[in-house]
C-alpha cells in the first residue's frame, strides 16, 4: 500500500487526484492522510469526493473516509471497466479536475467510455472547459490519447449548473514526447463569452484584449458569443499558436469586476509566457506529466515555470511509478522537464 501525506509540498487537491488516478494505473491501494489540511476548508469538499467516488464507479474500489471534511481517506481499486457513467457534484465543484482524475485510467482501458459530469465548467481554480477543449484535448492527442469534448451547459461559479460529455475510444497506445522549442509565434486565436448577461460585456473583454495585444505582429482573431447556461458569468480565453507548440490563457468575470480587468488578467498571462523561452504554459506542463511518465518512453518538455504545483505532482508520481523526473531549473523558472522510466 502506498502513503501519502496529504500536506506534502503544495498541499491541495492535485494530491488527491494524482494519487487516486495512479491507484487506478497501478492497482496498488493507497492511503491518504492530512488531505488538504492547510486549506482554509480542509478535508474533502464536494468536488474532491465526487473524484474519489468516479474513481471507485469505474474500478468497484473499496473506499473509507469518503465524507466532506474528511482529512482521510482509503483507496483500494479493482479493474478499470470502461462503459458509460454519469458523475454529478452537486455545486459548481470543477467538472475538469473530476475529468482528469478518471480520463488516463479509462482512455487506456480496454473498450469506449462515456462520460457526463454536472457541476462547473468554468469556475475558479481550475481549468475551464474550454482550455481543456482547445488545449489540452489536443496536445493529449499529441501523445497518442484521443477525447472528444462537448460542453452541453456552462456553468459558473457559485450556481454551478454546467453539463461536460466526453468520449474515449479506448486502449490507447500512449508515446513520449519530445517539445524544447515552440518556434516562432503564427497568431492569437480567443474567445470572450457571456452567459445570462449582456453581449456588450463580451464585446468589451475583446476589445481590451485585442488593444493590449496588438503588438504582438501577428493575427488576433477574438470571437464574441453566449453559452448556454444556468448560471451568469463570463471568461475571455487566449490561444496562442506556435510552429511547433501552443499555450492557453483564461480569465472568468465576477460580480464587480470590470470587462476589461478580465481581458487584461488572460492578455497578461499571455505576454508573461511569450517573456519566456517555454514551449508549454506552466498548467499543461503539470497536466501533461502523468501521462509522459506512463509512455514508457523517454519525454522532454520545456516549461515557462517550474511551480509547486508540478512538483508536487512529480514526488506523488515518484511515490508509485519507477521513474525519473528531473527539471533543470529553478522553482519559479522556466525549465526542462526530463521523463525516463527505470
Amino acid at each position: 500500500m502506498i502513503e501519502i501525506d496529504g500536506m506534502m509540498g503544495e498541499g491541495g487537491g492535485q494530491i488527491l487526484r494524482s494519487s487516486l488516478s495512479l491507484s487506478l494505473l497501478t492497482g496498488k491501494p493507497v492511503r491518504l492522510t492530512r488531505i488538504r489540511a492547510g486549506r482554509d476548508k480542509p478535508g474533502l469538499r464536494y468536488q474532491h469526493r465526487m473524484a474519489v467516488q468516479a474513481a471507485g464507479r469505474i474500478s468497484s474500489a473499496r473506499i473509507e473516509g469518503d465524507r466532506i471534511g474528511s482529512q482521510e481517506l482509503y483507496f483500494s481499486p479493482g479493474a478499470v471497466v470502461s462503459g458509460s457513467y454519469h458523475f454529478d457534484i452537486g455545486t459548481a465543484g470543477s467538472t475538469s479536475l473530476v475529468l482528469q482524475t478518471v480520463l488516463l485510467p479509462l482512455a487506456l482501458a480496454a473498450g469506449e467510455s462515456r462520460l457526463h459530469i454536472g457541476g462547473g465548467t468554468h469556475v475558479p481554480w481550475s481549468p475551464c472547459f474550454h482550455y481543456l477543449d482547445w488545449h489540452w484535448r489536443v496536445m493529449l492527442a499529441r501523445l497518442g490519447l484521443r477525447v472528444e469534448l462537448d460542453l452541453v451547459m456552462a456553468g459558473f461559479y457559485p450556481q454551478g449548473g454546467g453539463v461536460v460529455q466526453a468520449r474515449l475510444p479506448g486502449s490507447a497506445r500512449l508515446r513520449g514526447l519530445q517539445l524544447g522549442d515552440r518556434g516562432r509565434l503564427l497568431r492569437v486565436r480567443g474567445l470572450s463569452a457571456v452567459a445570462n448577461l449582456a453581449e456588450e460585456i463580451g464585446l468589451r473583454q475583446r476589445n481590451a484584449a485585442m488593444r493590449q495585444l496588438r503588438e504582438l505582429g501577428c493575427g488576433i482573431d477574438i470571437t464574441v458569443t453566449t453559452l448556454p447556461a444556468h448560471s451568469r458569468g463570463t471568461v475571455l480565453v487566449l490561444l496562442a499558436e506556435f510552429e511547433r507548440s501552443q499555450a492557453c490563457f483564461f480569465a472568468l468575470g465576477a460580480r464587480g469586476k470590470r470587462a476589461e480587468r478580465v481581458a487584461a488578467e488572460a492578455s497578461d498571462e499571455l505576454l508573461k509566457f511569450l517573456a519566456t523561452d517555454g514551449a508549454v504554459d506552466r498548467w499543461l506542463a503539470d497536466q501533461l506529466l502523468l501521462p509522459l511518465c506512463c509512455t514508457g518512453q523517454p519525454s522532454g518538455l520545456r516549461t515557462s515555470e517550474v511551480t509547486t504545483h508540478l512538483l508536487t505532482n512529480a514526488e506523488v508520481i515518484r511515490r508509485f511509478l519507477p521513474v525519473d523526473i528531473t527539471f533543470s531549473g529553478a522553482p519559479g523558472e522556466a525549465a526542462t522537464i526530463q521523463v525516463t522510466r527505470r
